[in-house]
C-alpha cells in the first residue's frame, strides 16, 4: 500500500538527485553495475535468473479476504509495522442501483483497514442495498514497462531478467521518486532505511525454490505463482493462465502488467 510521499518532500529533493546523476562518478557507477543486474539481492550465488521466468496471478473470485498474505508478509520481508505493505487486501462492495435509476449497479465502496490482515468492519451500507462484494489482493504488478524504473535517477530499482521488478537498498537514495511514478500504489518510503520498498516476489525464496509467502500461506490458493521457462507437470499458473479470463489494472497506461487478475469488476483500479 503505498506511503504518501508528500510532493514538498520530493521537490527538495529534485536538485540533490539530479547533481548527483549529472556529476557525481559513485551514481555513475551505480546506474551502470545496476544495468548489467550485478547488484545486491539475496539470491544464492548460482542462481542464473535468465532461466527462470516468475509469474503471479490472482484469483479474485477465491479471496475470502482473511488477510494471512498481508501479515505472512510483514513477517517474512521484515515490513515495518505501521500503514507499511508489500502486499495488501481490498474489500469491494457495489450497492445496488437506486430505483427507477436505470443504472445497473449503484456505488463502489472500497475500503482496506490495516491491509485487510485483522478482519474487516461491518459495511456502512445495510447488507439488503449490496448487490456484490469481493475482495483484491494488491502487490506490485511487475509492469513491462514500469514507470518507477525508468523515473529512479542512479538505476537502483531495475528489471530483472527472470521477471521481477527490484530494488537494490545500497544504491537508493530514497529521493521518493519511484513512490509517485508507481500507479498502482505498491512502493512505499521505509521509516527505518529511508529507502523505497516494494514487493519482491519473497526473492529470497523463489531464488531457492520456496514460493512467495503469500503464496505459501492463502488457504484458499486465491494466488497462483510459477515459473513460466520451467513449468512443473499440470502446472497450477499455466492452467489458469487457459482456463480463466484474465485482465490487468490500468492497462490504458501502457505498463503491460504481468500481473494478471481472474474474478474482479471493472470498479478494481
Amino acid at each position: 500500500m503505498k506511503n504518501n510521499v508528500s510532493r514538498r518532500s520530493v521537490l527538495g529533493k529534485i536538485t540533490a538527485a539530479v547533481a548527483g546523476v549529472l556529476a557525481a562518478p559513485v551514481a555513475k557507477a551505480a546506474k551502470t553495475v545496476t544495468e548489467k543486474v550485478l547488484v545486491t539481492t539475496e539470491a544464492p550465488k548460482n542462481y542464473d535468473p535468465s532461466k527462470h521466468r516468475w509469474a503471479m496471478a490472482i484469483d479474485a473470485s477465491r479471496c475470502i479476504g482473511c488477510g494471512f498474505c498481508a501479515e505472512a508478509c510483514k513477517k517474512e520481508n521484515h515490513v515495518p509495522e505501521g500503514p507499511y505493505f508489500r502486499t495488501w487486501v481490498e474489500r469491494y462492495i457495489i450497492t445496488k442501483p437506486a430505483p427507477d435509476s436505470g443504472a445497473a449497479r449503484g456505488e463502489t465502496l472500497v475500503d482496506c483497514p490495516n491491509g485487510g490482515m485483522h478482519g474487516y468492519p461491518e459495511p456502512s451500507v445495510p447488507k439488503e442495498e449490496i448487490q456484490h462484494s469481493f475482495f483484491v489482493p494488491k502487490l506490485c504488478n511487475l509492469c513491462k514497462h514500469s514507470p518507477c524504473t525508468q523515473v529512479c535517477p542512479v538505476g537502483a530499482t531495475f528489471d530483472a531478467p527472470d521477471g521481477a521488478v527490484l530494488i537494490d537498498p545500497k544504491y537508493c537514495i530514497g529521493c521518493g521518486f519511484c513512490i509517485q511514478a508507481c500507479p498502482y500504489g505498491c512502493r512505499f518510503l521505509s521509516p527505518v532505511t529511508k529507502t523505497a520498498e516494494k514487493c519482491t516476489l519473497c526473492y529470497h525464496r523463489i531464488t531457492r525454490g520456496l514460493k512467495p509467502a503469500c503464496v505459501e500461506v492463502c488457504p484458499t490458493q486465491a494466488r497462483i505463482f510459477g515459473d513460466m521457462k520451467n513449468p512443473v507437470p499440470d502446472d497450477p499458473l499455466q492452467k489458469f493462465y487457459q482456463n480463466n479470463l484474465l485482465v490487468s489494472l490500468k492497462p490504458h497506461l501502457g505498463t503491460e502488467p504481468r500481473m494478471l487478475y481472474a474474478g474482479i469488476d471493472k470498479e478494481v483500479r
